[in-house]
């Protein structure tokens, strides 16, 4: 890498991780019918600790959050369970405790404070994807309101409680009163040891994890909603390890492999300030990049990884936000027709096929009629050979009434009686999906929240009808947003002897692709 790369780096992820003691509300926790004049804090602010890794460009990536929540409702906590891959690990606290063991077992208790905290906010959301709430943010900074974006279970955006949030946006205001804390213990012969965190892993010859190796060094650190979360001081070209090969296939051709380290890379910094709230930088699962079992990739990964180190995808002097899916369907998607976000110019809808093809087709495809035909025509689109390129769903009555009722937090009286398609985006993606209830009300499902409650449901680029009473039959293609790069588009180009540039250029067009200046 280059020294300004590094010096870029050093700026996104600096030489201190936050410690966020806060504490999520809980049965003690309380709505105010009226809001007080006194001002409190949305969570407690984060002390600084310092970085535990030697090394430069380190991402912190969540392994399992969310350690020790039970207990703040009374209920037993699993432990947390370390296990080392050879050598003993290293535990040490912030209190000085030092354990050298094979293997460290840490419980979780509730300890009631003899001062309770109060903590208040708007809270605006849920929201389906952090994409969303950060556009929520950005709106409301636009305002000159300041927000924060956090995760306790679906993805918030909070704000100060002394701040008026519009009108038109809907929000609820919480005053939380905390009276307990999660804090951890490390379990020996000689019974339970308090620890204090942060509290720091070392694992000389790797810690097992799930199914997977990985070797950190590692902290165990306290979150934004009062329970913990172990993660992993990684760095950035290790991290592709346990991300390529997860993300596209181990086997896929080596351009595709490499297309997808870049990807990979690219996007790890564009979204270095995801759980910033919780102290780190990324989660391990789907609402990031998943990254898992990192010591398992092939000579064949670390070679495509080698070759594009550093290099990443850029536009206006920033790193893009590289989303990318398994499928398009063979139409990429707009951006803004995947969340609720503002237009860039490389993430547009375009056919995704040879020339001969795509002139073949009607569009847009916002169109029905010309969306039917381009869903039930055979296809010489880029990746048409996926499994999903063309999928069919059928769902009945209860299944999403259940769904439905489950995502609003409500009772289960909604029961739906039509299902209508109210708008499509350019490249037939539905962007809002009308769903009237048998009683007469009705329900709007919109962008990415389509399929984070029709959970069945592999893309929004889908025709629908009413095959019997209670039951629709879904006809849809693509597998995922759509937006951006199709990784099944990227291996069949690949196999045709395109070189990761061009993949790139094709998927991201407008970008640079380089060192970021």
């Amino acid at each position: 890498m280059n020294k300004s790369y590094l010096q870029v780096q050093k700026r996104f992820f600096g030489f201190g991780l936050f410690l966020l003691i806060g504490a999520y509300y809980s049965n003690q926790a309380c709505i105010a019918n009226s809001r007080k004049v006194k001002f409190f804090a949305t969570h407690q602010a984060p002390p600084e600790t310092p970085l535990i890794s030697l090394e430069k460009n380190v991402l912190l990536v969540g392994l399992k959050p969310y350690l020790g929540k039970e207990t703040i409702n009374d209920n037993v906590s699993p432990a947390l369970k370390l296990l080392s891959n050879g050598r003993n690990l290293i535990l040490k606290d912030a209190d000085g405790i030092i354990r050298k063991a094979k293997e460290i077992t840490i419980g979780w208790r509730a300890q009631q404070l003899k001062n309770p905290k109060i903590f208040a906010r708007n809270t605006i959301g849920p929201f389906a994807s952090f994409e969303s709430a950060e556009r929520m943010a950005n709106d409301l900074k636009d305002k000159g309101i300041e927000s924060t974006i956090a995760h306790p279970l679906d993805w918030e955006v909070w704000v100060s409680d002394d701040i008026e949030i519009p009108v038109s946006i809907r929000s609820t205001y919480q005053k939380i009163k905390v009276s307990k804390t999660v804090s951890p213990y490390l379990v020996g012969n000689s019974g339970k040891i308090a620890l204090k965190g942060p509290i720091s892993l070392q694992a000389p010859d790797g810690l097992r994890w799930g199914k997977g190796i990985y070797l950190g060094p590692f902290s165990i650190q306290s979150d934004a909603y009062g329970s913990w979360t172990l993660v992993e001081h990684v760095p950035i070209e290790r991290y592709l390890n346990g991300v390529v090969p997860h993300e596209i296939g181990a086997s896929s051709p080596e351009s595709a492999l490499a297309a997808q380290a870049v990807l990979a890379r690219t996007w790890a910094l564009a979204n270095s300030h995801r759980f910033k709230v919780d102290g780190y930088n990324l989660c391990s699962d789907t609402q990031c990049q998943v990254y898992k079992n990192p010591s398992k990739a092939t000579q064949k990964i670390k070679t495509a990884i080698k070759k594009t180190a550093g290099k990443i995808l850029i536009w206006n002097q920033k790193p893009i936000n590289t989303v990318y899916h398994a499928t398009n369907g063979g139409v990429m998607a707009s951006v803004d027709e995947a969340w609720s976000t503002n237009q860039v110019p490389y993430l547009q809808m375009r056919l995704d096929g040879p020339k001969q093809w795509t002139s073949t087709v009607d569009l847009p495809l916002s169109n029905e009629k010309y969306l039917k035909s381009f869903l039930f025509s055979k296809s010489e689109a880029f990746g048409s050979d996926h499994p999903l390129f063309r999928w069919q769903r059928t769902l009945e009555a209860s299944q999403i009434s259940k769904q439905l009722n489950q995502a609003q937090k409500g009772s289960s009286s909604f029961y739906p009686n039509k299902i209508k398609v109210v708008m499509r985006g350019r490249s037939g993606r539905v962007t809002s999906l009308k769903i009237d209830g048998k009683t007469g009300s009705e329900i709007f499902l919109k962008l990415d929240d389509i399929r984070r409650v029709l959970r069945q449901l592999p893309s929004t680029l889908f025709v629908v009808k009413e095959i019997k009473e209670g039951k629709w039959l879904f006809s849809g293609g693509g597998f995922g947003h759509g937006a951006g790069m199709s990784q099944s588009g990227a291996i069949d180009l690949a196999k045709n002897g395109w070189t990761t540039k061009q993949i790139l250029s094709h998927y991201y067009p407008k970008t640079k692709y380089g060192f970021l200046p």
